[in-house]
């Protein structure tokens, strides 16, 4: 029952069936706990920290000494500790029935929770999501993932980042903004792989100015645990990295053998399960969120999982459409994203153009946040993907997916009127450069 289940689990419940909702941690899953919400607790405190810095020259004078300790208890207020009381009361006021344990599928309408079988007689919805990934080289040292890093109530002296995607970035940036030294390791040729090449040339410039080390194309040989809570890794050209903590942020995966997926005939060492466009795995079963594959996002749990409660209730609605899913980087700036990259829309074969602009002419009048760019791709004379790398990048970003997902032709976007001064006008000069 993570945002996906419980968004089933409440609307199914509202419609009046009959509805057992079962998890095994707290009802809300990952976002709301050690995700999406505390995490941008987290992010906005360390931005506040750096417009502070930039006071001088600019503004008058500033001292700033950075406190995690109201962070922290910030943390604790907006998870309510890690209580999800209020959560599984929602639920059940609904009418629901919830039972704290861990399910395993039987079968195609049966799943057995720490001993009690449940039956399902019109549909069994799986949404166990995922878990964080820990290289076998990092398993038996001490280590956090995204979980131990939301959870601390203190900011190390240094910290030991493996892996150069958003979880990464984020926490890398905040905990270096509170004080700690930071080295980002990531194993690939570019941190940010998954955006335009241009947005990880210019986010690992960023970070380096603020005094992150970022290492990458990294091989990692070993690691050994240094002291009570510390890490060593020696890396591939014999050179070594110590650090008071580790993070490892190397992405999440679904466990298919624990759920049970064999019982269903499945792969049960496959990263997902197989779902067609109205979140259907066969007959009487469905899937929503993490464990389909398709985007490690809350966004998208829930709209799967609207889909998910009109095909089981035999409503009309839009099959899963996924050409326009965006995506955002909490860093500063924020970097956001929505389909195609232009790799992937010149190998797609169509007739593409890319238009980019930097930030900085949008930005004039801003103290310091002239750092960022905007790109667009456009494919047969529609918009088809675009990247907002800037300060509310993410905010920029809605305009962009609505261009994407409505397929908009660029000549359209080109008569609009965009305001000024403002972020999203960049979208204005990138379509006339």
């Amino acid at each position: 029952m993570g945002p996906g289940g419980e968004e089933v689990a409440e609307k199914l419940a509202e419609a009046g069936l009959d509805v057992v909702g079962i998890e095994a941690e707290l009802v809300g899953g990952e976002c709301p706990y050690w995700g999406c919400i505390p995490s941008k607790t987290m992010v906005r405190a360390a931005d506040l920290l750096a417009e502070g810095r930039r006071i001088p020259g600019n503004a008058g004078s500033s001292v700033i000494t950075p406190d995690w300790v109201p962070v922290a208890r910030r943390i604790r207020e907006v998870t309510d500790s890690w209580d999800d009381t209020v959560a599984v009361d929602r639920f059940v006021d609904k009418g629901g029935r919830f039972i704290r344990g861990r399910a395993r599928v039987t079968g195609p309408s049966t799943v057995d929770v720490d001993g009690e079988e449940i039956t399902a007689e019109k549909a069994l919805v799986v949404a166990t999501g995922a878990h964080a990934w820990v290289p076998p080289v990092f398993a038996d040292i001490p280590h956090w993932t995204n979980r131990e890093a939301i959870a601390t109530e203190t900011v190390p002296e240094s910290l030991l980042v493996i892996g150069g995607g958003a979880v990464g970035l984020e926490i890398g940036q905040v905990m270096s903004r509170f004080g700690a030294k930071v080295t980002i390791v990531e194993m690939g040729d570019r941190i940010a792989g998954a955006e335009e090449p241009e947005v990880s040339e210019a986010i690992t410039g960023i970070l380096r100015r603020e005094g992150l080390d970022v290492r990458t194309g990294v091989e990692i040989v070993s690691a050994a645990s240094s002291g009570a809570t510390g890490c060593t890794i020696r890396l591939g050209d014999g050179s070594s990295l110590s650090a008071e903590r580790l993070l490892v942020a190397t992405g999440r995966r679904p466990d298919l053998a624990a759920l049970g997926a064999a019982a269903l005939g499945l792969d049960d060492t496959a990263h997902s399960l197989p779902v067609d466009a109205r979140m259907r795995i066969m007959p009487g079963v469905w899937a929503v969120g993490d464990i389909t594959g398709k985007g490690a996002f809350t966004h998208l749990a829930v709209y799967q999982a609207r889909i998910c409660v009109a095909d089981i209730l035999g409503q009309p609605i839009a099959e899963a459409d996924y050409r326009a899913l965006p995506r955002v980087t909490f860093t500063d700036p924020e970097i956001g994203s929505v389909g195609m990259t232009e790799a992937e829309a010149r190998q797609s074969g169509g007739d593409v153009r890319v238009m980019s602009e930097p930030i900085a002419e949008s930005a004039r009048g801003w103290i310091n946040k002239s750092e960022g760019l905007l790109k667009l791709v456009e494919m047969d004379g529609v918009l088809v993907g675009a990247t907002s790398m800037a300060p509310s990048g993410g905010e920029v970003l809605g305009l962009l997916t609505l261009a994407v997902h409505a397929r908009i032709p660029v000549t359209t976007l080109k008569g609009m009127i965009y305001a000024y001064p403002t972020f999203h006008r960049a979208i204005d000069s990138a379509l006339w450069s």
